[in-house]
């Protein structure tokens, strides 16, 4: 039978939908592009943003348009908060919240051996989920780019955030089980790899006996072959110094990270309930910056939140602009149904948010373009991707600080390493291959 995925959200979502492919290819399921006729659609799905379930949606009214007779799987973060509204989805054939994603091969061959009926419904309670049950092999077939998730699920509660409730409590895959994966997507092929999770420094925490990243970082930067690894998203509070010394002091660390803000503004981060102030992320940004060359730098920011006065917004305009970030995320403030903050008063104009929104992306942007101007003329390594940039036809090179450049070269060298030196600094970014 023939299986298609489309997959929504985060980079976590897109490691699972990846382990769900493989367990169904285990069963005999054969994977076709999204929109391609298949008997199966799997629709995984994310619930960070309002935004963000009605691309889900979309996609589910996509699979169904495409393929009329196929069984339809709506699994993933929104499947789990909200799974009476997937079910009023017409020709949803199965829903599988996150708890139970490990069954959906099995609960799917149930559905296609009955009569089909009304949405079969499978979410569960998330304190006894695991991480890593559904297929601890990594797919290492037809990416550059390899992930692995390290972590699920989140021990804190910030006021504008679902997370917690679609994904549950931090939870973390046994070290010697992530060792060897990232040694064997390397093996593979795989020269980067990265490291994934919601609340990825809170790594080992859980486990018995209790581990840390720290410890884990050390072991992987030893494994022969690797070029770069990269760690995703993770809060300034986990860089401590333990963490640092890796980070700053060893050559497969990507001198890339990304580091969510939110606000620029102490009241409004308190509001938000998160775990550190602007000093702190000051100081961890000043201390990467002095420790790490052309350090690439991202973070997520948030416009709008309730509450937030014209001041708030300058502080947060103000630090962004004082701090070295290559790009920005810019997340205007949505409400989600539960949180603490759906309940705070001073809800900001949408046309107030907007306008914060646009001028927070504005100055992303310019950040990025004076950074991509400050490598002109560097030469460094590239990891050449699998897709040729379509503008131009040429080759894709992600540097170790997270900028993609083009330059001309033989389909031999994607998934490989190059060297190239940037040429310049436009949209995209130009380079040429280095002998």
């Amino acid at each position: 039978m023939r299986v298609a995925f489309a997959t929504l959200g985060c980079r976590l979502n897109q490691v699972d939908s990846q382990q769900l492919q493989s367990a169904l290819e285990a069963r005999g399921f054969a994977t076709v592009p999204f929109g391609a006729p298949a008997d199966v659609v799997v629709v995984n799905t994310c619930s960070v943003t309002a935004r963000a379930e009605v691309s889900d949606r979309q996609a589910i009214r996509r699979a169904r348009r495409a393929n009329p007779d196929a069984r339809v799987v709506v699994t993933g973060c929104w499947a789990q908060t909200s799974a009476a509204e997937v079910a009023r989805e017409a020709g949803v054939d199965l829903i599988v919240g996150n708890a139970e994603k490990e069954r959906l091969p099995a609960l799917l061959e149930e559905v296609l051996s009955g009569p089909r009926a009304m949405a079969c419904v499978e979410v569960g309670d998330l304190r006894g989920a695991r991480i890593g049950a559904i297929d601890a092999r990594p797919r290492a077939v037809g990416r550059s780019r390899a992930f692995v998730k390290i972590q699920d699920g989140c021990q804190h509660r910030c006021a504008f955030c679902i997370v917690p409730r679609a994904r549950g409590a931090s939870r973390s895959l046994d070290p010697g089980i992530v060792a060897d994966q990232v040694r064997r997507l390397v093996e593979a092929g795989r020269p980067e790899v990265t490291l994934t999770g919601i609340d990825l420094g809170h790594y080992g925490a859980d486990l018995v006996p209790r581990t840390s990243l720290a410890v884990l970082l050390r072991e992987l930067v030893e494994i022969e072959g690797l070029r770069w690894l990269r760690l995703s998203s993770m809060l300034p509070a986990y860089f401590t110094e333990d963490v640092l010394d890796v980070l700053t002091g060893a050559p497969a660390i990507a001198p890339h990270f990304h580091v969510p803000l939110q606000s620029g503004s102490d009241g409004v981060l308190r509001a938000m309930r998160r775990p550190y102030r602007v000093a702190m992320y000051r100081a961890l940004v000043d201390r990467l910056a002095r420790a790490i060359p052309m350090l690439g730098l991202g973070g997520d920011v948030i416009a709008g939140f309730p509450g937030e006065t014209q001041q708030d917004a300058a502080a947060t305009e103000a630090l962004i602009d004082a701090l070295p970030f290559t790009y920005l995320h810019v997340f205007p403030y949505s409400e989600r149904r539960g949180t603490e903050a759906a309940g705070r008063p001073g809800r900001v104009e949408r046309a107030t948010i907007a306008r914060r929104a646009a001028r927070l992306r504005a100055l992303g942007a310019a950040k990025s373009a004076a950074f991509r101007r400050s490598l002109v003329g560097r030469t460094d390594d590239v990891l050449v991707l699998e897709t040729r940039d379509r503008a131009t036809g040429g080759l894709v090179g992600l540097t170790g600080n997270y900028v993609e450049v083009v330059f001309d070269g033989p389909d031999a060298l994607m998934r490989r390493v190059a060297r190239v030196r940037v040429a310049g600094a436009g949209t995209p970014v130009r380079g040429e291959m280095v002998a």
